[in-house]
């Protein structure tokens, strides 16, 4: 699997908390391991999302990604919090 990330996620990233950007380093990880870890909680999205699927990064935190290559790639789109991505 691949991983990319949109200009805009990569903005977020940047602007984000380090604790956040150490984080996602982290959970990024156990994704390309295994995109269906528990810890995860992969998830398809709905409605205005409905192209995204979100993993958990803390508690309160989300990334949101979309696959680019049936089963071989994903790229990395939204970085933020709950409230932030789903309001």
């Amino acid at each position: 699997m691949f991983v990319r990330f949109s200009r805009s996620f990569s903005k977020q990233f940047d602007r984000a908390p380090s604790y956040i950007r150490g984080a996602f380093n982290g959970r990024l990880d156990l994704f390309i391991k295994n995109p269906f870890h528990p810890l995860l909680k992969n998830h398809k999205l709905n409605g205005t999302l409905e192209k995204y699927s979100s993993i958990n990064i803390t508690g309160d935190w989300r990334a949101l990604f979309c696959e680019i290559e049936k089963g071989n790639g994903v790229r990395f789109e939204m970085l933020g919090t709950h409230s932030e991505l789903y309001s």
